[in-house]
């Protein structure tokens, strides 16, 4: 019986050792620690954070939780990331479509995406969001 209760705790230990805590990557620490502010919002190369500019209500804080939720500007939703971390997406009832961007830059310093959107019987439009850590 001794041999047995000493059995049970040892495998016990060896279970609770083995059992490891999710990992995230360097990508997801890099997103979700700083608080992020806007520095540029371009559209085809010009500002587009101006009042009625197609990026405005992005403008001011992001901020990307670690529960895969967050705020972007004055929408917020739900992010993750896509491509094997080289994309972000972002889910939000206020926009039709999730809005999924190509991550430029990442760093403890800098966040940068880009994407385009078609439109029809015109040229893409072409979209750089930069953001800055505080």
């Amino acid at each position: 019986m001794k041999n047995l209760v000493l059995f049970i705790i040892l495998a016990g230990c060896l279970l609770a050792a083995s059992c490891k805590k999710e990992t995230k990557s360097e990508n997801f620490k890099l997103l979700t620690e700083p608080y992020w502010f806007s520095d540029s919002l371009l559209v085809n190369g010009a500002d587009a954070s101006g009042p009625g500019g197609l990026l405005s209500k992005f403008k001011g804080e992001a901020r990307f939780n670690t529960d895969y939720t967050g705020t972007f500007g004055v929408y917020s939703g739900t992010w993750r990331f896509a491509a094997n971390e080289t994309q972000l997406v972002i889910t939000t009832d206020s926009l039709p479509l999730p809005l999924t961007t190509n991550i430029v830059e990442l760093t403890t310093l800098s966040l940068k995406v880009t994407t385009s959107f078609p439109v029809i019987g015109s040229d893409p439009i072409n979209i750089r969001m930069t953001f800055k850590a505080k």
